[in-house]
């Protein structure tokens, strides 16, 4: 249970709300309110809903850069999941696994049924938004950079990058990361922007590659492998995005996930320097003298606010104002804690 500041600002069925963040959190708050007609409106400055959930579409594959899979561990959430199964958003992936140290490459499994976005991660947040926007009472704005937040007798306003003023609205949820957040409430709400600051960020680098023709295969390895983690310093996890459901028509391309630890040191690196450390690390755990195929296409993304320096011990806050936080920050750092984070603060909005 969250520890709050305050009493919240109580919705009721005439109340408008304003969530900036179409991640996942911000999707399944929107996803509370809009369903006990609440009127919800979603901002995000990108092109597309989903976060650190977003994937990348290249002309020869798609690839997933944030997250690559999630486990389900709560009862509500495995329901949830299951909805989103039977629509066919979410799969089960990886299902070869495998860990590699200095002693080779051994087969891992502890036991949790993972899931990914079919055909792509971010499939599981567009079926969100799109069914949120089908809703008579909901609508989702993208490319909207939300830069400001003004206090006025008819309620929140929202202030754009354009100069475009949205609202007013009744409350305000923020479902982006801690350091964003900051900006928008420090003037307003001293013991959310205080939440804010007390909860760090770390970085990460995720580099791609995409192959002319399928890896190697690799001996006492399963030729199919879908995931690899590792103890290099520099890589923690490669994937294989042809091996997830729904782009076994891709050609290989394998999302290489960065250590937290050198992402923090090398966080304002030179991109394409990135992605060849990263590819270097990767190819030293293969068997000496292993070529590669040609590389189609190559490039790396850095994600400033990756996952919150340590477990938080709150899943949302709020105060009278009508102001509120949610996220995986304040939560946890898994996919399932993002979307509790955002679902329980709908529900705790509605008293």
């Amino acid at each position: 249970m969250a520890t709050l500041p305050n009493e919240p600002h109580r919705l009721t069925q005439s109340s408008t709300v304003a969530i900036i963040g179409a991640g996942l959190s911000g999707l399944a708050c929107g996803h509370q309110l809009a369903s006990h007609a609440v009127d919800v409106k979603l901002f995000d400055k990108s092109r597309g809903p989903g976060g650190r959930m977003s994937s990348k579409r290249r002309p020869a594959a798609t690839l997933d850069l944030g997250a690559q899979a999630f486990t389900v561990r709560d009862e509500r959430f495995a329901r949830k999941v299951a909805e989103w199964q039977a629509a066919g958003c979410v799969a089960p992936w990886p299902t070869s696994r495998y860990q590699a140290s200095a002693s080779g490459w051994q087969t891992h499994n502890d036991g949790q049924t993972r899931y990914t976005g079919a055909p792509r991660m971010s499939a599981l947040t567009r079926y969100l938004a799109e069914t949120l926007n089908a809703l008579p009472n909901a609508s989702i704005t993208l490319e909207t950079h939300i830069t400001a937040l003004a206090k006025t007798a008819a309620g929140w306003q929202l202030h754009d990058s354009q100069d475009t003023i949205h609202g007013p609205f009744d409350a305000v949820v923020i479902s982006a990361p801690p350091p964003q957040a900051n900006a928008l409430l420090s003037a307003w709400e001293p013991t959310l922007a205080a939440a804010c600051t007390a909860h760090p960020q770390r970085g990460c680098w995720a580099g791609w590659v995409i192959f002319e023709d399928p890896l190697p295969p690799l001996e006492q390895v399963a030729s199919a492998w879908h995931t690899v983690h590792t103890q290099h310093p520099v890589l923690r996890l490669a994937s294989r995005n042809h091996t997830k459901p729904g782009r076994e028509h891709q050609p290989e391309s394998i999302s290489l996930i960065a250590q937290l630890d050198w992402s923090d040191v090398h966080i304002e690196s030179d991109s394409e320097r990135v992605v060849q450390q990263l590819l270097e690390a990767f190819m030293s755990l293969l068997p000496e003298h292993t070529k590669l195929p040609n590389v189609i296409e190559l490039g790396a993304h850095r994600w400033r606010y990756a996952q919150p320096a340590r477990a938080g011990e709150q899943s949302y806050l709020y105060s009278p104002s009508g102001l509120a936080l949610c996220g995986d920050n304040f939560r946890g750092s898994r996919v399932e804690d993002a979307w509790l984070s955002g679902d329980e603060l709908g529900k705790a909005l509605l008293g």
